[in-house]
């Protein structure tokens, strides 16, 4: 008998890609967002970014090594979570602020439900979502970009909305010179990532698509500016980065054409009638809680299987 065969259950499936090179090809589609929020917001925009990744993997190694777990720091999970945030965040975002919203993401969300792949929603979505409730008046206050005429540090949203301001143009709101989230604002970077992420096969079109298209579509038939709308607040980035969690969003083509839709759906109506002028992140957060139902409706029959 051959001593180097590996006997193992079912499935036996290969495949080259591993949690960290998929973990590492995000990075890199990240990336463009980065250089773009430092060019539009500044240094203190890398800071932000660097603490939040710092403080994330330090969390995950020392949660790790307490709770005697495997390190799985090298899987470069823990660090997307961290940027993923600190794009989520304003540029004057209190560094302690970041710090805690890192810990809640790592600690909180992710491995007190046992780490990597047993999260029910995205950290860096829902440590937002906290944030957001719990440091209103820093989480909203939005820094006027460099290198623009900017007068007003509202939001576009915010100015759809009734807040007093002026839109950008929408060349502006395609490469990212209005206020803001640090890694929201330039569509243009967003897109490069999502050119990116498609090309390496990491992610498929079907909930980003069906995401944004749903918002387009629907502030259209309500007459609520459907361009500012689809470039504005954290839409671009929501629908291709966390919207498309392998843990948190359903595997099947089908069911990501519904998780999108529904997260489209979710957003227009906290953006038209909610008290928030933004609903990304809250939508991504609803529909991480159906995601199990999502999968049982949509899951594929086995070959050769019979209904039961």
């Amino acid at each position: 008998m051959n001593k180097n065969m590996v006997v193992s259950v079912n499935p036996h499936i290969y495949a080259a890609q591993t949690t960290q090179t998929i973990m590492r090809d995000v990075l890199i589609a990240l990336f463009p967002a980065v250089i773009a929020s430092i060019v539009f917001f500044g240094i203190k925009a890398l800071l932000v970014e660097v603490v939040c990744v710092a403080v994330a993997v330090l969390c995950e190694w020392a949660f790790e090594k307490i709770t005697h777990r495997p390190c799985t720091i090298m899987d470069l999970s823990a660090a997307v979570t961290g940027l993923l945030l600190a794009l989520n965040l304003p540029v004057d975002i209190p560094l302690w602020q970041a710090v805690f919203g890192a810990f809640v993401a790592i600690v909180v969300v992710k491995q007190f439900f046992g780490g990597i792949g047993q999260n029910f929603a995205n950290p860096a979505i829902t440590a937002r979502v906290i944030m957001l409730v719990a440091f209103s008046g820093t989480m909203t206050a939005w820094a006027i970009p460099a290198f623009t005429d900017a007068t007003s540090s509202a939001t576009p949203l915010a100015v759809i909305a009734g807040a007093e301001g002026q839109l950008p143009t929408l060349a502006q709101m395609f490469l990212g010179a209005r206020g803001g989230s640090m890694g929201e604002t330039s569509c243009l970077a967003l897109l490069i990532g999502f050119a990116y992420l498609l090309y390496r096969g990491v992610i498929s079109w079907h909930t980003p698509v069906a995401f944004i298209g749903t918002v387009l579509v629907c502030t259209a038939l309500l007459g609520q500016q459907p361009l500012y709308q689809v470039m504005a607040g954290g839409l671009f980035i929501g629908a291709i980065f966390m919207a498309t969690d392998y843990t948190t969003s359903p595997p099947t083509p089908k069911g990501k054409l519904i998780f999108g839709l529904g997260c489209g759906l979710i957003t227009v109506l906290i953006r038209v009638w909610g008290n928030y002028p933004e609903g990304v992140s809250f939508s991504i957060l609803l529909m991480n809680i159906l995601n199990p139902y999502i999968c049982e409706w949509t899951k594929t029959k086995p070959f050769g299987g019979v209904q039961a």
